[in-house]
């Protein structure tokens, strides 16, 4: 009787523990349904490209794209990207990566994020470690503030090698796609049609050197704001013009005081929603 006993407290003192957790953050799918991480990962494993979108300052999305990012490359061969890397700055990258220069020379070549120690660094010595490609994506910020003030036509001025760092012109743009109005009504006319297609030559841009890049039988995790790839749009429309026969896996990352139920606003917007305490310590 009294092994009995013991073994039901036991029982309740261990459901009172769980009960009274308070995790950082929970998984849910497109639906608002809670899946577990290992169910997250088992999809991610049959995937040709991983579309990681973050919140920058969050330091949970960060850790969790290294664990996801170590955890993948024991079972498959991975090539890297971030938006946090822009395409001009690929051989310092590259320098870095084989062992050429040092994390210091890397900050003097690059124009490294302010954030870069704490939340990308982990990535790219990862990547340097195991001897896997890490990719610059991203426009030149200059060409994307080029957009802004004068347009898409503005970069058909550029030289050959400046061109080279941007998505083949003159890219394909939907202004009608909901992501792009949504910057154009939040901005409330200040860069008209300008600053939604400035949005476009980076979604571009990224998804042209994601595609660039690719290797049939890899998997490519490419890390980036969450709205360049939320409700399938962004860099993902990019990609499914060049190839829509890929298997593609998006995350996003969002934010909300109660874990328990996914926001309707933010159902749907990726195959996988991160759900984070809105009270978790930002990184900057």
């Amino acid at each position: 009787m009294r092994k009995i006993l013991l073994a039901i407290l036991s029982q309740l003192l261990l459901q009172m523990g769980f009960s009274q957790t308070k995790p950082a953050y929970v998984i849910f799918d497109a639906k608002g349904k809670k899946v577990s991480y290992e169910k997250m990962m088992n999809s991610i494993r049959k995937a040709d490209m991983l579309l990681f979108g973050e919140l920058h300052n969050n330091p949970i999305c960060h850790w969790l794209q290294l664990e996801v990012t170590k955890e993948l490359g024991q079972t498959r061969q991975l090539i890297l990207g971030a938006e946090m890397f822009e395409a001009d700055n690929q051989a310092p990258l590259n320098q870095y990566l084989a062992g050429e220069i040092d994390a210091k020379g890397l900050d003097s070549l690059a124009r490294l994020w302010n954030n870069y120690k704490t939340d990308y660094a982990p990535l790219v010595n990862f990547a340097k470690q195991n001897k896997i490609p890490f990719i610059a994506t991203n426009i030149p910020r200059k060409y994307a503030n080029l957009v802004y003030r004068e347009g898409l036509e503005a970069l058909d001025a550029l030289s050959s090698q400046e061109k080279a760092w941007i998505a083949p012109l003159p890219i394909e743009y939907d202004g009608e796609l909901p992501g792009y109005k949504n910057i154009k009504a939040m901005a409330q006319g200040h860069g008209g049609d300008n600053l939604p297609k400035s949005q476009a030559i980076k979604d571009a841009t990224m998804g042209y050197f994601m595609m660039k890049n690719y290797q049939s039988g890899k998997l490519f995790i490419h890390y980036n704001g969450t709205y360049h790839s939320e409700n399938y749009e962004g860099i993902l429309w990019y990609l499914k013009r060049k190839n829509n026969s890929l298997n593609y896996i998006t995350i996003s990352t969002v934010s909300q005081e109660n874990l328990d139920k996914l926001l309707i606003e933010n159902k749907g917007k990726a195959d996988f929603i991160i759900c984070v305490d809105q009270d978790m310590t930002t990184t900057y």
